[in-house]
Parts: C-alpha cells; sequence; structure tokens
C-alpha cells in the first residue's frame, strides 16, 4: 500500500504497544508549500546540512525526510516538532536524547527515490530499509564485495529472471539489520547471512562477529511500491508490525 503524506495529528494512532512496531511510509515528492512547512521544523544544523546538498532533489528528499520524521516523533512523543532533540553515537546513528522521553522510543528511518520508510518501537533497537530497484546497477559485482560467500552462492541458483529481485531481498535485509545493530560499516555486509529466495521467508541466518547475535533479532519484508524493497529487522521476536495509516 502506498500512503500519501500527510501531517500527523493525535486524532491518529501514536501509541506503542510493547509488542509493535509502526510502520510509516511517505514519498518525498511534495509540493512547495509543503517544503517550506517541513523546512521550518528542522534545527539550525539540519538547514545547514540540507544547504550542503549540491542538487536541488537531493537537498528536497533531505528535508522532506527530516521533517516527516520530526513530525512523527513529536506526535509520538506529545510535543512540538521542533522540540525534538536528538543525540548521535559513535558510528552515526540518530537516537532521542532522554529529555525527550524516559525511556525515549527507538526509531530508524531509510530513502531511496522519491520513498521514505519509519520504523518506530518501545524498548527495541531496530533497523529499517528500502531501495529502489535499479536495473543498470552494476549488483554482480556489488553483490561480490558485500554479499557472504554463503549468499553468493544462493543467489547463482536463483533462475537469471530473478536475480536482481534476490539481490535487492538480500541488500535491504542486510542493510536493514547493520542499521539495528547502530555499527555502521564496522560491521562488515559479509560477516552475516540473510535469506535470498523469494520462496523463503526474510530470516538472518548467521552472524560471524557473535554467533548468539543471529536469534536476538527477527527479519521480515515490508510492503512498498513497485520497483522498490524494503526490510525491517527488530530485537526480540514475538513482535509485530503496525503499518500506520
Amino acid at each position: 500500500m502506498l500512503w500519501p503524506f500527510y501531517t500527523p495529528h493525535r486524532s491518529l494512532n501514536f501509541i506503542l504497544a510493547s509488542d509493535e512496531v509502526h510502520v510509516w511510509q511517505a514519498t518525498l515528492e511534495q509540493d512547495a508549500p509543503t517544503l517550506t512547512h517541513l523546512h521550518d521544523l528542522l534545527n539550525a544544523e539540519e538547514k545547514q546540512r540540507a544547504a550542503r546538498f549540491y542538487f536541488p532533489a537531493d537537498q528536497r528528499r533531505y528535508t522532506v525526510g527530516r521533517g516527516v520524521l520530526r513530525l512523527l516523533l513529536g506526535n509520538y512523543l506529545q510535543v512540538a516538532p521542533t522540540q525534538v532533540v536528538f543525540v548521535y553515537n559513535a558510528y552515526g546513528k540518530p537516537e532521542l536524547a532522554p529529555a525527550n522521553a524516559s525511556p525515549p522510543p527507538h526509531f530508524n528511518l531509510s530513502h531511496s527515490g522519491e520513498m521514505a520508510l519509519y520504523a518506530f518501537a518501545l524498548h527495541r533497537p531496530l533497523g529499517i530499509d528500502i531501495e529502489r530497484m535499479k536495473p543498470d546497477l552494476a549488483w554482480r559485482d556489488l553483490a561480490r564485495h558485500v554479499f557472504s560467500p554463503y549468499e553468493q552462492q544462493v543467489l547463482e541458483t536463483v533462475p537469471a529472471a530473478e536475480q536482481l529481485p534476490a539481490f535487492y531481498r538480500g541488500w535491504t535485509r542486510k542493510e536493514a539489520y547493520i542499521k539495528a545493530r547502530g555499527m555502521g560499516l564496522s560491521l562488515a555486509l559479509d560477516q552475516f547471512d540473510v535469506t535470498l529466495q523469494a520462496d523463503q521467508p526474510a530470516r538472518l541466518l548467521a552472524t560471524r562477529d557473535d554467533p548468539q547475535e543471529a536469534a536476538r533479532w527477527t527479519l521480515c519484508d515490508l510492503p512498498c511500491p513497485a520497483g522498490y524493497a524494503a526490510a525491517l529487522v527488530a530485537a526480540g521476536q514475538g513482535w509485530h508490525t503496525t503499518l500506520c495509516l
């Protein structure tokens, strides 16, 4: 399902249960008044970062992506979007400052092309990723660098016509996992295995930096527009995803 962008309000359900992850989707293509409104929500550092992008389209995507994040977090925290305060871990992953809530909810965001995804949970680290599929990308070369030997072998067994979607299934699942771990690229993408095949459920199979890690996380695919792939990883088992309209 493709959800249009809108300004969230508190008549919607912004209450997180302990066993759920909320997922929101927004389009980054917005009209001038909406773009101005979202730009006004950013703090000085975010406005400076937006201005550093060379291409106007990249400035717009960053502004919309970050502005929508502030709108959503403002509703969860019941504060004005401009009052949301971010901190960053040693690897650059954004988190909420403890002053926002105790304990603050976990969140993550991803954008590609003109789409953005946002995930929110209580007491549950998570990571989300969306990618626009690019048939002209040198994805076979990329797979040889970032997929594990096991994943490369599996990819070769997939019929040729289905290899591009299989690559992006693996890519989004792996990106979501390293984002959930919050360690950036210090966690090598080829040091863990995920499923790739369309007829197998999304799953984290093995983690070689710490064999116990694979059992700590649950992985799932997410619905998204045609031409995109998306995945979510969150700590623990027994949680469910709520697609928020």
